[in-house]
């Protein structure tokens, strides 16, 4: 299955997600500092969903209250 996330309050704008069978198969953003976004597209390929949603969730930017790694999150958590 691959769904695209549009994200708010980040650098991004969209995040499209490949998952099957309760893994993550790829991760790309569009927008956002692209070396931390192929970083987290990296190093998220393969893990379980809840695996992701529980170590990205909750990261900020800066003074924002999210960041590219929690908006793959919500984005993830909205597939369970």
């Amino acid at each position: 299955m691959i769904f695209e996330y549009n994200t708010q309050g980040t650098c991004s704008r969209k995040i499209t997600i490949e998952v099957s069978d309760g893994i993550v198969r790829n991760v790309s953003f569009l927008g956002g500092c692209h070396g931390n976004t192929q970083g987290i597209s990296a190093l998220t390929k393969g893990m379980k969903i809840t695996d992701v949603i529980d170590r990205c969730k909750g990261i900020r930017c800066g003074n924002k209250g999210t960041s590219c790694p929690d908006q793959l999150a919500c984005a993830l958590e909205s597939v369970l």
